[in-house]
């Protein structure tokens, strides 16, 4: 079994990047963008403080449900929509093979 995922991200200017995303690393969605140098700031670190990570989650899959923190920054986010997460508590799991997300609007 192959320890790399595919996910795509679409950017603010709404480009699709298709990214290989290893699975066997503990990575998150935030620290794969940064890795990636898409404009995801991941200002906190990755411990739900902050909003920067603030994405769109676009295909059908199954998620964690979010923590208690997580739920707190996004109600404190803007543009949040029903389907809005923190890259930081996606964790790259096999599982989410295609996900597709689109990056919130920068929150400036």
């Amino acid at each position: 079994m192959s320890d790399t995922i595919k996910v795509t991200v679409i950017d603010r200017n709404g480009q699709a990047h298709e990214l290989d995303a290893p699975t066997d690393m503990n990575m998150n969605m935030m620290e794969l963008c940064k890795a990636y140098e898409l404009p995801v700031e991941g200002t906190c670190g990755g411990m739900a403080l902050c909003a920067s990570c603030h994405m769109y989650i676009e295909s059908d899959h199954e998620l964690n449900e979010p923590s208690d923190d997580e739920e707190d920054m996004l109600d404190q986010a803007f543009f949040v929509e029903d389907n809005s997460r923190l890259g930081c508590q996606i964790q790259l799991r096999p599982n989410l093979e295609g996900l597709l997300v689109r990056l919130a609007a920068a929150e400036e």
